[in-house]
């Protein structure tokens, strides 16, 4: 009986570690050919891949949203990189430095001028190296502030105040920039004292009123990318 029971037992883990297999393979099969979000690895010592999981969490949200289909496997590209091209959007976020070569910044440069898109949110701490090397990209262009009536608060969820306070970091109020081309189409977006990703994780623990206000703030960048320009 005890061999029989060891069998069963046997049987039930081989069986299961299977089909643990086999629907990891049919995962990855299904986002093999969906577009994409990337994550930024940049160099400088910031922590650039901190909270993993932002991405796959606002695609889920996304995708049931505003029915897009992304993958749910989130990208990493370094700005060097041609793959850089192959991706409509790029996030990068962190507590510390940023540092862009002179190839990553006319990759990135090359790449937002040709339609890409960056969004960067300060986690604290990023703020002087962002500006300092977004500069280094876009020279010619500033870091606009935008109103809380900019359609980006407004185009699918109604953000009344603009972009909602998600991290007290400072105390600062909440803060959205943008670089946009010579057609008006925005090329960056930059969030500052707020820290919309920090809700669109599961490693913090924010209230139920800031992971809705996170997560239709990042419903409306996409929106917007896709209807309003």
């Amino acid at each position: 009986m005890s061999k029989m029971r060891f069998n069963l037992r046997y049987l039930f883990v081989r069986s299961l570690a299977i089909l643990t297999v086999i629907v990891t393979t049919f995962n990855l099969f299904a986002n093999e050919n969906k577009a994409q979000l990337a994550r930024l690895h940049y160099d400088g010592g910031g922590d650039w891949y901190n909270d993993p999981d932002t991405l796959p969490n606002l695609v889920k949200y996304l995708n049931t949203t505003i029915d897009t289909d992304f993958s749910t496997i989130q990208a990493v590209v370094k700005p060097s990189d041609s793959a850089l091209f192959d991706y409509p959007f790029i996030f990068m976020t962190g507590h510390g430095n940023i540092q862009f070569s002179e190839r990553d910044v006319q990759n990135l440069r090359n790449y937002l001028l040709n339609g890409g898109f960056l969004y960067a949110d300060d986690d604290y701490g990023m703020d002087i190296a962002f500006r300092r090397e977004i500069k280094k990209v876009l020279p010619e262009r500033e870091l606009v502030e935008l109103p809380p009536n900019h359609p980006l608060f407004s185009c699918y969820f109604k953000l009344p105040n603009g972009v909602p306070k998600i991290h007290e970091h400072d105390g600062k109020r909440p803060q959205a920039f943008g670089i946009f081309d010579a057609t008006g189409r925005l090329m960056v977006l930059y969030t500052y004292e707020t820290n919309i990703s920090d809700a669109w994780t599961d490693a913090h623990d924010p209230t139920p009123e800031m992971k809705k206000d996170a997560m239709q703030m990042g419903t409306n960048i996409f929106y917007y990318l896709m209807t309003q320009q």
